[in-house]
């Protein structure tokens, strides 16, 4: 199945992540989403996905892998909520008030050449029990997988109460199949799902 995975954006994976987040949550106002490590093709599209599901988004990445320039416009642009920010730091204590902490794999396919770098410029990014504290609650962990465990992050956090990461992978199966059956009959989705109230997201 083609999930439209491109080295600029991933936004299958973001429409799981967000479905994910919303069985958890129920209402996304007042949520705040942050994705910690490389600002890659699945920070752009959940940039995307949050401004869509009115949630704030919050970027911390080392200062040379910043999300993609524009970010903060598309956000701006793409906002069903005037409350909602995006906002990018380099600082870890800036997690303060996340409600969910996303990180993906520090070296991507295409990028093993790489690897040396990356795992130096991002060793202090790695999701440890202390980052996840620094955000002053019992915030949710994300990873679309596959991890690299203790690198972007450690067992203990991976295999915490509040990782959803196998609910994540599970989702994926759920929302794709949705999206065929809303690209290809949109009519009936509406109708007998009433999917019209998530118009935000088409």
């Amino acid at each position: 199945m083609n999930n439209d995975l491109t080295d600029e954006e991933h936004p299958c994976q973001a429409l799981a992540d967000l479905f994910t987040l919303l069985e958890k949550w129920n209402d996304p106002a007042g949520r705040t989403l942050a994705f910690v490590g490389d600002g890659n093709n699945v920070c752009a599209s959940l940039i995307h996905a949050a401004a869509l599901s009115g949630i704030s988004f919050l970027a911390v990445t080392p200062p040379s892998h910043k999300p993609y320039a524009g970010a903060d416009d598309d956000f701006k642009r793409l906002s069903v909520n005037d409350k909602a920010s995006y906002s990018w730091s380099q600082s870890l204590s800036d997690l303060r008030g996340a409600d969910a902490v996303y990180t993906d794999t520090w070296v991507s396919m295409g990028q093993e050449e790489e690897t040396r770098q990356r795992m130096e410029v991002f060793a202090p990014y790695q999701v440890t029990p202390e980052v996840m504290e620094m955000t002053g609650k019992s915030a949710y962990f994300m990873h679309c997988l596959p991890a690299h465990r203790n690198h972007e992050v450690t067992d203990s956090v991976m295999d915490s109460p509040t990782s959803l990461v196998f609910e994540q992978a599970e989702n994926r199966l759920h929302v794709q199949k949705a999206l065929m059956l809303y690209l290809l009959a949109p009519r009936d989705v509406e109708r007998y799902l009433h999917l019209d109230k998530w118009a935000g997201w088409s």
